[in-house]
Order: C-alpha cells, then sequence, then structure tokens
C-alpha cells in the first residue's frame, strides 16, 4: 500500500492504527487534550535516566517553591508503579470524584497533586500492571482530573527511557523536562540516554538538576565530594545545556518526605532553576 493510499484511506484516529509509515502520522497526532474544565498554562516534566537520583524529590521541591512564589502549582505523579508525591506532601486521603471528572487533592499551600495512591485501597498494595494499563492511567491523570487554573504543573516521570516515559513524551503537550542526576559517572552515561531519547522525540531539554552533589562539613562549610567528582558540567557542555541546580545532601530532606511536610522545605539551590522556568 502506498503512503498516498494510506493517507486516502487514514481516519485521522492515530492511537490503535496498525499502518506504519503512514503519510498523515506525526509527533502531533498522538496529543491528547485535558478535561475541557481544565486550565494548564505550563507542563514541565520531571526525568531521570535511572531511579534514585531523586527525581520525585526535585519535582516536590519545584512545586512547592512556585507555590510559594504566588504561582499556582500542581504535580502529576507519573511514576504509577512507584508513586511518592501523596506520601510527600502528607495526604492521606482518597481521590473522589463526582461521576464525570476526579478532583487532585490539595495540600495546604494550595498545590493540586494526584498519585495512585490515591486510588489504591490499600497504599501498601503492590501496583502490578502492564504498559498499557499505566499508559492508560497516566493518560486519565491529565484527561480525567479537574485541574483548577494551574500556572505549572510538573509531571513526576518514571525513570528510563521505556514504553510508559514515550508514553508520556508523545502524548501530553510538555513545555520541555528537566533531566535529574547525580555525581557518580554511571548515572551520567544513563542521563545521556534520557537527554537523546528527549531530542528524538522532539520534547525540550531545559536543564539539568543534579542531586546529592556534596555534603556541607557542619564546621568549617567545606564540600565533601561523597560520590566523587562531578560530571554534570560535562555532560551540560556536550549538550549545550544548562546546570539549574547542584543540591547538597541534607538530612532535612528525607526527615521532611517521612513526615510529609516537603512543602514546608526552602531549598535555595533550586532558586536559579525556579528562576529559570518562570522565563521560559
Amino acid at each position: 500500500m502506498s503512503e498516498n493510499r494510506n493517507d486516502q484511506n487514514c481516519n485521522h484516529k492515530c492511537e490503535g492504527c496498525s499502518v506504519e509509515n503512514c503519510g498523515s502520522r506525526s509527533a502531533q497526532s498522538f496529543k491528547i487534550d485535558p478535561n475541557p474544565g481544565s486550565t494548564i498554562r505550563k507542563m514541565i516534566g520531571v526525568v531521570s535516566g535511572k531511579g534514585g537520583v531523586g527525581k520525585s524529590f526535585v519535582t516536590s521541591m519545584l512545586a512547592a517553591e512556585m507555590q510559594r512564589r504566588g504561582h499556582r502549582a500542581a504535580v502529576l505523579d507519573g511514576d504509577i508503579t512507584g508513586p511518592s508525591q501523596g506520601k510527600t506532601f502528607g495526604i492521606s486521603e482518597k481521590a473522589y470524584g463526582n461521576g464525570e471528572v476526579l478532583f487532585p487533592a490539595v495540600t495546604k499551600s494550595g498545590i493540586q497533586v494526584i498519585s495512585t495512591n490515591m486510588l489504591l485501597d490499600d497504599e501498601y498494595a503492590p501496583v502490578i500492571w502492564r504498559g498499557p494499563m499505566v499508559a492508560g492511567v497516566l493518560k486519565q491523570f491529565y484527561q480525567e482530573v479537574l485541574w483548577d487554573d494551574v500556572d505549572y504543573m510538573f509531571v513526576d516521570m518514571p525513570p528510563g527511557t521505556s514504553d510508559v516515559p514515550l508514553t508520556l513524551f508523545q502524548s501530553f503537550p510538555l513545555d520541555g523536562i528537566i533531566v535529574v542526576t547525580s555525581p557518580q559517572e554511571l548515572v551520567s552515561m544513563v542521563v545521556e540516554k534520557a537527554i537523546n531519547m528527549a531530542n528524538m522525540m522532539d520534547i525540550k531539554v531545559l536543564g539539568l538538576i543534579e542531586n546529592m552533589s556534596y555534603v556541607k562539613c557542619p564546621y568549617c562549610d567545606e564540600k565533601i565530594l561523597v560520590f566523587g567528582r562531578s560530571h554534570i558540567d560535562e555532560v551540560a557542555g556536550k549538550y549545550d545545556l544548562p546546570v539549574l541546580a547542584q543540591i547538597p545532601l541534607d538530612e532535612r530532606i528525607a526527615n521532611a518526605a517521612d513526615a510529609g511536610t516537603m512543602e514546608d522545605l526552602q531549598i535555595e539551590e533550586l532558586a536559579h532553576a525556579c528562576d529559570f522556568i518562570e522565563s521560559i
């Protein structure tokens, strides 16, 4: 079948279509719309090449700081099988709806949040779902949740470059992504995979944030490089990207996450990142 024939027979419903190399198919074809009652002005994905580097922590802190600055912030927890945003913000109640839409939880400072644990009867139950079901829930979080007048939505994206991040890149109208890393050379290599994936999907990479960069000595303020020399400047230079923040290891972070008081915590190293986000 020729491309012209494909175009003539196309019903312009790309999802589920088995025809490859269709002339009507484009990256834009897969984009989905939010709930008609929602308003979302900017959507920023927070990604990492691998788990365990603090992606969810950075997501929650960016949302908290933007809310503190007078913007209306929201967090869509796209890490469906490893949700943490509800715990981070001290949210224990379940999501509720009116039969037509689902409403996000709202933190004490006004951040709107939706996360898988808000849908489960037992928050400790594992989410054992295959990729298509996970992708479907992600789309529901965007399409069926009523997001109220959001200035900045931060999407806590699952780590890696598999089918779920691919669904997010294809379906969500991201204004850009921020890549979170840590100092180890191995992590830097994996981060490059995430950057390359974003570039292949024509998603703008806004910049890099390095977490666990160092420990500040409590006596002399010397920076102790627990994980060795940072490689973030090398990666940033290679891809012509800005380094938006380098965040130290700080016991306050773990304490706030465990207590569900993350939005009370201020990380001064993230100020520049938020300035940058406000400028886009």
